[in-house]
């Protein structure tokens, strides 16, 4: 549908506000991050200056020769600490790791293909693997829709003579994001928590949020501190921790959208009668397809879509014969 003025107005309204957004989010970041950066940068500097006064037999270039080298394996996920001896990026548990983070799209960056046939691969199997993910978990989506809306039904039975249709799908949604923060979120933090040596319950907290919005950082990995036990069978639970919680993330966003009053999209995709006219229905009640198509709505009809009738004048009020009978069409809300 043609974007009207209007809604191409708020379109730039809304690009501009987004830019403040980012410098506002970059001006931050730089005054939060650039004190503790610049700690670091210091504390390097010093042990550097130490190690070459206790090693007085190592030159300074040979030192830094060794640091650059140490520096690009890191980049390139070989650590160096322990004597390069920790366990392989490269195992069967290892590799399914990193094969999930690159089908969901998470991409740590802390592993990658070292080879050219492994890169020629990698993109070759992004290629086909992205999609089919994305098929699997919409499929999954859809099917967890239908407790979904039986939990929707149950709010409405319960609540629907004392509240308006609009506030029971705000506590349906916020029913969902309980579920979703406490078991996907707050339940496997304090699991992390326990499990890895070096975090703490916010690093743990921090990973799955980062994790399940596909950001994906890669600055804390599950798995990778020394002598873990069992890391490929860790590696296997994480990763299907790391699937089931995307999924629910997209349950959550379906559910979010599929509410009119808090669908920004619609200021800049249709006019504005289309537009209110979807916050009516929703309002009232009605429209409640939650993008998984009218089988899974809660009325069990196709409400959201006005009939039409036909209707002609009645026989002893007709016209003549020299003239055409009109047929008036009347929409039924």
């Amino acid at each position: 549908m043609a974007l009207t003025s209007r809604g191409l107005l708020r379109l730039f309204l809304f690009l501009g506000g987004y830019v403040i957004f980012l410098l506002l989010g970059a001006s931050l970041f730089s005054a939060i991050e650039s004190p503790e950066e610049l700690q670091k940068v210091q504390n390097l500097r010093k042990l550097r200056s130490e190690f070459l006064k206790n090693h007085p037999s190592v030159t300074d270039q040979a030192l830094e020769d060794l640091i650059s080298e140490v520096v690009k394996a890191s980049n390139r996920g070989v650590s160096a600490s322990r004597n390069a001896s920790g366990e392989p990026n490269w195992s069967f548990g290892q590799s399914l790791f990193f094969s999930s983070t690159v089908v969901t799209t998470i991409g740590y960056g802390h592993v990658t293909p070292l080879s050219r046939s492994g890169k020629i691969f990698c993109m070759l199997y992004a290629m086909v693997g992205i999609p089919l993910t994305l098929v699997l978990l919409s499929a999954l989506v859809e099917r967890l829709l239908v407790p979904t809306i039986w939990l929707l039904q149950w709010l409405n039975s319960r609540l629907g003579h004392l509240y308006q249709p609009f506030n029971i799908r705000l506590l349906h949604l916020f029913i969902i994001v309980l579920i979703l923060i406490g078991l996907f979120l707050l339940v496997p933090a304090a699991i992390f928590a326990s499990i890895e040596p070096d975090w703490d319950y916010l690093d743990s907290l921090y990973y799955c949020f980062i994790s399940l919005t596909t950001i994906g950082l890669g600055d804390y990995i599950p798995g990778d501190s020394a002598n873990q036990p069992y890391r490929p069978l860790y590696k296997i639970v994480t990763t299907g921790y790391l699937f089931l919680g995307i999924t629910f993330m997209m349950l959550t966003l379906s559910v979010f959208y599929d509410i009119p009053q808090l669908n920004l999209g619609l200021l800049f995709t249709s006019n504005d009668d289309n537009n209110m006219e979807k916050v009516r229905l929703a309002g009232a009640g009605l429209g409640l397809q939650y993008g998984a198509g009218a089988a899974y709505s809660p009325n069990g009809d196709d409400s959201s879509h006005r009939q039409v009738v036909r209707v002609r004048s009645r026989r002893d009020d007709s016209p003549s014969p020299d003239e055409t009978a009109p047929i008036k069409d009347f929409q039924l809300p």
